[in-house]
């Protein structure tokens, strides 16, 4: 009965407060399918026509190129050490004051989108703290809740959900590994068998309050406890065979992690982009050709969540990193090009859109990115490279002014490691670990530029051959590995921890 009073008190609340708001002062809010959010992106662009993009079906009539030999339509990249009036960047200071920003402008105008002059802030509040094991190691969890500002356009809210975990047996501050995912308490505290009776009797009267009948069934079994424990986590049990789980080797090594919720920042479809932090901005409106995607909505949720990190005492703000795996790949890329403030990234199977190359063509291509079904990721002006009719005529993946060897390159000095698996394993050749590697190649020469190491071989992209997998390219802050795994950046945690500890030049000390 008590929860269902509370339940009805919530609703009452909610309905009272949209009731409170006087919708007729605010623009309408659009309601778009997919589709039609995609039709008024080409209408506003003139597009008549895109190109299909390619199967992933090897077998199917369309299916994706996977011959090398026609994958370089356009074999030269843009010279990522050249600026726009064509003179070479031969000093830090060109770098950071003339070619960087010139390709910040490029990859905003037309690859990933514009942060709004306008974006409201965010207020982060701590909802749980709850002191936990993890496997072996003592940690204290907090779930987190960042309440972005909606007085502007209170139509729409935006709740950015995150989880810090940070070890208890180490002495603070920690590094912290910031992690694209669902975030969840991980093995939250329970209740003593003291209070858990406490618990059950008080349980027991609501049932019996609410259901009469209940009486006589508690009466039946007198020993029954409707709340028992779950199985607690046992710190003192052997580890088990294999690689501990990510968060595990993390913790053991010193470092924390915080899971971010992309989901609760912009949804992953073109229909959710009047809402979210992307519909917020846009007060519910369909967005412009240069208004920011999907890729660059996540990667700024990140930077608000670095921002609570940065408050946190616990967390050594200047040793943060940012992870994730494939389209969650691409948007740590984009969050560690864009926010200076990350120290390493850990970029994995991040393919077209990532750290593969826009104008190679194999397997997923620029029209995958194009067609409904992606298009949300990229700012809305990317379309034109999947366009086969329109008042500009046919563009390709060629006509793009940058490519994501300068993207990689926006990350440098900082460590930037970048993950694959193998197609035998599940990461597909749609991926184009080959395009990801020539990118890699064709970004050391900045690293190297602001006196950074790159994978330690020539410039050469054209010429470069990827390694075998399982060869570590891990001496310097640019970081290539090719594990034996599937679509995961799982098998790589165990070369990435101590790789990121060591150029992060941190040394664990136990708490006392």
């Amino acid at each position: 009965m008590k929860t269902k009073i509370l339940l009805l008190l919530c609703v009452c609340v909610t309905q009272s407060l949209l009731a409170q708001i006087d919708s007729s002062r605010y623009p309408r809010l659009l309601t778009f399918t997919t589709q039609q959010d995609h039709d008024n992106m080409k209408q506003q662009l003139g597009i008549k026509k895109l190109r299909p993009g390619p199967s992933g079906n090897e077998s199917a009539p369309n299916h994706a190129n996977y011959d090398e030999s026609i994958a370089n339509p356009c074999p030269q990249l843009p010279d990522v050490l050249t600026t726009q009036n064509g003179k070479k960047v031969n000093s830090t200071d060109m770098w950071w004051n003339q070619r960087r920003p010139e390709l910040i402008e490029a990859f905003e105008k037309e690859v990933y989108g514009r942060i709004p002059k306008n974006v409201p802030k965010v207020n982060w509040t701590v909802k749980i703290t709850d002191r936990e094991f993890v496997g072996r190691t003592p940690v204290i969890a907090k779930q987190l809740v960042g309440t972005v500002d909606n007085s502007a356009y209170p139509l729409i809210d935006v709740n950015i959900n995150m989880v810090l975990v940070v070890p208890t047996n180490v002495k603070g501050p920690v590094p912290v590994l910031m992690m694209f995912g669902r975030p969840s308490l991980p093995a939250p505290a329970q209740p003593s068998p003291d209070d858990l009776e406490k618990i059950n009797t008080a349980f027991k009267e609501m049932m019996i309050q609410s259901n009469p009948e209940m009486k006589a069934i508690f009466e039946k079994y007198p020993a029954y406890s409707p709340i028992t424990r779950l199985p607690a986590p046992n710190p003192f049990a052997p580890p088990p065979a294999g690689d501990l789980p990510s968060t595990e080797q993390l913790l053991a090594a010193g470092w924390g992690y915080a899971t971010i919720d992309p989901s609760s920042i912009q949804a992953d479809n073109g229909a959710g982009l009047t809402r979210g932090i992307i519909g917020l901005t846009n007060k519910g409106q369909a967005r412009k050709p240069d208004d920011w995607g999907a890729l660059r909505a996540w990667a700024w949720g990140a930077a608000r969540g670095l921002d609570y990190l940065e408050t946190e005492p616990s967390v050594d703000a200047k040793k943060v990193g940012i992870e994730g795996v494939s389209r969650y790949g691409k948007g740590a890329l984009v969050a560690l090009a864009f926010e200076p403030r990350f120290a390493v990234g850990l970029i994995g199977s991040s393919g077209k859109g990532g750290t593969t190359l826009h104008r190679r063509v194999f397997g997923e291509a620029v029209e995958s990115l194009t067609g409904s079904g992606e298009y949300h990721w990229m700012a809305g002006n990317y379309l034109k490279y999947g366009t086969e009719e329109s008042s500009f005529g046919t563009k390709t993946g060629c006509d793009l002014s940058v490519d994501s060897h300068e993207l990689i390159a926006l990350c440098a000095p900082r460590l930037t490691f970048i993950s694959y698996g193998i197609p035998e394993k599940g990461d597909a050749r749609w991926l184009d670990q080959n395009g990801s590697y020539m990118a890699t190649i064709a970004a050391g020469s900045v690293f190297k530029l602001l006196g950074a190491k790159d994978l330690g071989v020539s410039n050469d992209y054209k010429n470069e051959k990827m390694p075998p997998m399982l060869t570590d390219m891990l001496n310097g802050e640019l970081a290539w590995r090719q594990h034996d795994g599937g679509h995961t950046d799982g098998p790589n945690y165990k070369h990435f921890i101590p790789w990121a500890t060591k150029f992060l030049k941190y040394e664990r000390q136990n708490a006392q």
